[in-house]
């Protein structure tokens, strides 16, 4: 029998896909997997070659297409190749790769740091590389999916606190307590869909309070928190105050991977039992030497976080003077709330045809109700764009009557 013959939930499945998918094309409504062309930075060309402000990526700080960083990835390819040959427990490892781990473990300012081959993949290695039956996980109420993933399959029982609630956390690990062999707290530095953060003063306090761990994933805050770029922990003036230090290599760090940076001991322990380091082959040569030069670049430009922190309130602000929602953001991630699925794709479609590339997030990635626009700042934006912008919002919003 043929495969396309079967009728069952993957066919249920994917046929539900697709018709919501028609819909939205034959309303002109999908944004989804826009190609472009060439570097992404403020601005960005997309396929059909039309030239648009990027309003939704991640590279914080504009380091994509940087001299610097494309000489040392061209100068690994030349020494290295462009392939680890296998896995890092085993023959994927060199010199370059344990020069890039200790060097993010002097930039995260920590003993020594382990490298993955996502952020995704290196959340489900710490949960399941460290928590099994009998240990508890509690993760705020909007982490990362990969924590709810890597909690699901890690075995261990798993709790979560509303957001940013330290009372609710505590009365968790009060209940808790003397019950699990190991107690793990998570929390994203900075929340992907709210632009808000951890208050990691308050969540140390009372995570060590009860003689649990805290595991802080910093996705979004290497480069963007911080006067000089370094993090939640150098934002807030604690360093040392977490015990697994998460972050990725794909965002203001214009490669790919991600790290757990921590005690040496720990680290090790990670390298020879965590499960995505010793069954996936090691990052390419250029990955490695991208990661960093820019971290190099980072701490020889602190124009750019500077830049950066200066925009993300210009925008925000100028947003709210508009008359939009941009919930409670205080980072680089400024939410446009609009709370209906159509009139959020309506908004879209309005900046889209005003030059201004932008993201919805609807339903299930959010609550109904909650759907948004999310839009993200780089250090390379400029006063100009920031008027465009601007106007673009004005007129769209008036259009639709958001404003």
């Amino acid at each position: 029998m043929h495969h396309a013959d079967f009728e069952d939930g993957i066919t249920e499945l994917v046929k539900e896909y697709t018709d919501r998918e028609e819909v939205m094309r034959a309303a002109n409504r999908y944004f989804y997997l826009q190609p472009v062309h060439g570097k992404v930075n403020h601005t960005v060309t997309m396929a059909d070659g039309r030239e648009m402000i990027m309003l939704a990526s991640y590279s914080y700080l504009g380091l994509m297409g940087h001299p610097k960083i494309e000489a040392a990835a061209r100068a690994a390819i030349d020494e290295y190749g462009t392939g680890a040959g296998g896995v890092r427990l085993l023959t994927g490892t060199t010199d370059l790769h344990e020069r890039m781990e200790a060097r993010i473990a002097e930039f995260v300012n920590r003993d020594d740091a382990c490298v993955y081959t996502s952020g995704y993949m290196t959340n489900m290695a710490i949960i399941t590389g460290l928590t099994g039956p009998g240990d508890l996980v509690i993760m705020d109420k909007l982490d990362h999916a990969s924590i709810v993933d890597g909690c699901m399959l890690s075995g261990a029982r798993w709790r979560t606190y509303r957001h940013n609630s330290m009372e609710h956390l505590e009365s968790i690990l009060r209940r808790a307590q003397g019950k699990y062999k190991t107690m793990l707290v998570i929390a994203d530095s900075v929340f992907s869909m709210d632009g808000d953060m951890a208050d990691l003063p308050a969540l140390a306090e009372v995570t060590h309070r009860f003689g649990a761990r805290l595991m802080i994933d910093e996705a979004h805050s290497i480069g963007a928190l911080g006067a000089t770029g370094h993090g939640i922990e150098e934002h807030f003036g604690l360093y040392g105050a977490i015990d697994l230090k998460m972050g990725t290599l794909s965002k203001s760090v214009p490669s790919v991977g991600g790290y757990l940076a921590g005690d040496h001991e720990l680290i090790n322990y990670m390298r020879h039992a965590s499960r995505p380091f010793i069954f996936s082959a090691g990052l390419p040569p250029a990955q490695c030497a991208t990661a960093m030069a820019a971290l190099d670049v980072i701490e020889e430009e602190p124009w750019r976080v500077e830049q950066l922190q200066r925009v993300q309130g210009d925008y925000a602000r100028g947003l709210m003077e508009l008359g939009f929602d941009t919930m409670e953001t205080d980072t680089a991630i400024v939410p446009v709330r609009v709370g209906d699925e159509a009139r959020t794709m309506d908004l879209t479609r309005a900046l889209f045809d005003r030059g201004i590339f932008v993201c919805p997030i609807v339903h299930p990635a959010v609550p109904r109700g909650t759907e948004r626009l999310r839009t993200c700042l780089m250090a390379t934006h400029t006063d100009e764009d920031l008027a465009r912008i601007f106007a673009a919002f004005k007129e769209s919003g008036t259009e639709l009557g958001l404003i």
